[in-house]
């Protein structure tokens, strides 16, 4: 019988990459039901040849490229364990950014708040774990997508509502104070498009026109009008896109424009107000 030690040390010379011996160990506890730690523990454990082909078959996929949050169904963000799935973008770490500078903003107490292009649910899901009061809403216009963020609040115990809806298409006028986003912002000749994770991910959850652009000008416009009087607009985008997200902020007419960033020091996100009497 194989063990736990074996199978990691042959899943990592096969893996190679950043992080093989991480992979490794993730793929066997998803296979065995087994702790990492157990693994260091009891490294002598044995493992039935059923998981070890269970085992292998995922170290094949995992060495094609395919993400591990795809192969494990699963992704932690903002401590929350989300289902993940090949329909929608993995969760990244530095998208939490975004998620820290929503709870920063002055919002009212049972502010009303719409994720757009929600994925998984994990923006809109991080929130309402921290503000139960606010009434948030959650947005895709792909059906697998508002299937899974349905099922990751229910599962979680974390209430939000999901509809389906083209950005702004079943959106009411005038609902929200506050509308935040990781819209697609890759440029259509990204060469990133063809290397690591991104590969394996849906592209209209990535691409977005010529320059990567083309959405965040579409929720800079009409975001104005579905936003209450002084609400706020805030966007995931490019690392090098900070001083454009500005510009389309500026000519449309937002006040109090101001870009964060990353945990890296990139810009990442930027944030705008509607007037407040408009």
């Amino acid at each position: 019988m194989l063990t736990c030690e074996t199978l990691i040390q042959k899943a990592v010379a096969r893996i190679g990459g950043d992080s093989p011996k991480l992979d490794a160990e993730l793929l066997l506890s998803h296979v065995t039901g087994l702790s990492r730690t157990s693994f260091r523990a009891w490294p002598e454990r044995g493992v039935s040849a059923e998981q070890a082909q269970q085992f292998f078959a995922l170290v094949a996929e995992r060495v094609n490229g395919k993400p591990i949050a795809y192969l494990l169904g699963r992704q932690e963000f903002w401590s929350l364990p989300l289902k993940v799935s090949p329909s929608t973008l993995i969760p990244r770490p530095d998208t939490e950014c975004l998620v820290e500078v929503a709870l920063s903003i002055a919002l009212p107490e049972t502010a009303t708040v719409l994720d757009l292009g929600t994925g998984t649910g994990a923006i809109a899901l991080a929130l309402a774990s921290e503000k139960p009061d606010w009434q948030i809403m959650a947005s895709d216009r792909i059906s697998e997508a508002v299937e899974l963020a349905r099922e990751n609040s229910q599962r979680l115990g974390v209430p939000i509502t999901v509809v389906q809806s083209h950005w702004f298409d079943q959106i009411p006028e005038g609902t929200f104070d506050l509308l935040i986003s990781n819209p697609p912002y890759i440029a259509a000749s990204d060469r990133h498009l063809s290397e690591g994770d991104v590969r394996f991910e849906p592209s209209s959850a990535l691409v977005a026109g010529d320059d990567g652009l083309d959405d965040i000008r579409l929720l800079v416009i009409q975001g104005l009008n579905r936003l209450n009087a002084g609400g706020w607009m805030l966007l995931e985008h490019g690392y090098d896109q900070g001083e454009a997200v500005r510009d389309l902020f500026a000519s449309a007419g937002w006040l109090n424009i101001e870009t964060r960033k990353d945990y890296g020091g990139n810009d990442r996100m930027t944030f705008a107000q509607t007037p407040a009497g408009k």
